[in-house]
């Protein structure tokens, strides 16, 4: 891999951080497990779940209620899909086709639509289980509609700023550079994808209209302090926050996912919320381990650089120590 970023949250204290090879392999410049941003692929989701929370908890809109009460003129497909279907991937939208995955489009939210609404559902809401980005660009759509903001100033109002997650940024403030990334000692890693030869710098994607999915940008620091955060506000028994870490079932039997959160075991039988995630130029992990009150998160810059059953052994390590 080009560069790792590692930060372990233990009952509430930093128990290890570390930057390991190099967020610019050109300029040899190291990971700062502080200050080095990544993109943070599906871990978007986790915060897009929080946010759907926190709209649940003040009443501007209901897990249960259908996409059609606040876009009417989405297509009809003849079936109801629910908002906790889509965050739970149980909707029936499709998944990426062809070259989607690294799709080089200045699209908003709202025109993404196009991509994929006027196809067919691959099941019946809530009769399958179906891991995709589309579900979660559609239901940003919906947040935003609900709201009467955009999604991304909604997200950075009611999650990001009271959790105190001040490197966590849209694609959209790192490429119109609205952030000072000189001033506050950041740097933007470089984002590079795994070859026979070694690595080549990935290929250009705009992923603001899959901010909800897999956009946003962030440290491994600010990832760790949002699962501190969700522990704190689980253990306190928050019940929209119990609702999106609770698995979703279709046919009885669980899917191992809540809304935007994976909730499942480990290899180890260890349960566990939080997730992993590979977008182009980056790979993630999220686990938080409320029993232990473990938080681990793992930021790479580099698309599916096939380690993670050494992730997975590294996780091992940091919950087999006293």
């Amino acid at each position: 891999m080009p560069g790792l970023s590692i930060t372990v949250i233990q009952n509430g204290k930093i128990r290890f951080k570390n930057g390991y090879g190099y967020c610019n392999l050109e300029e040899k410049s190291k990971v700062d497990v502080t200050n080095t941003v990544f993109r943070i692929a599906s871990i978007s989701k986790c915060i897009t779940g929080l946010a759907l929370a926190k709209m649940a908890e003040e009443g501007i809109l209901n897990f249960d209620d259908s996409v059609y009460t606040y876009l009417p003129d989405y297509p009809k497909k003849g079936l109801d899909i629910t908002l906790r279907q889509l965050a739970g991937h149980t909707a029936g939208i499709r998944a990426y086709r062809g070259k989607e995955y690294a799709l080089n489009k200045n699209l908003t939210i709202k025109d993404s639509l196009s991509l994929f609404q006027d196809d067919p559902l691959q099941f019946n809401p809530g009769e399958g289980y179906l891991y995709n980005s589309f579900d979660f660009a559609l239901l940003s759509r919906v947040m935003e509609v609900a709201s009467g903001i955009p999604f991304e100033i909604y997200v950075k109002e009611n999650v990001l700023e009271p959790i105190g997650l001040k490197c966590t940024f849209t694609p959209e403030e790192i490429n119109g550079k609205t952030v000072d990334f000189t001033t506050r000692a950041l740097e933007l890693a470089s984002f590079y994808t795994k070859t026979r030869n070694g690595f080549k710098e990935a290929v250009a994607v705009n992923n603001q209209y899959k901010l909800a999915g897999g956009g946003y940008l962030s440290t491994s620091m600010d990832v760790a302090k949002l699962g501190h955060y969700i522990m704190e506000k689980q253990n306190a028994e928050n019940p929209f926050l119990r609702e999106i870490l609770k698995s979703q079932y279709v046919n009885g039997n669980p899917t191992y996912y809540g809304m935007g959160f994976q909730v499942s075991l480990d290899k180890a039988g260890r349960r566990f919320f939080g997730h992993v995630g590979n977008s182009v130029g980056a790979y993630s992990n999220f686990f938080c381990y409320s029993k232990t009150e473990t938080v681990i998160s793992i930021l790479v810059n580099c698309t599916d650089p096939k380690i993670q059953l050494e992730l997975d052994e590294m996780v091992n390590c940091i919950l087999a120590e006293k």
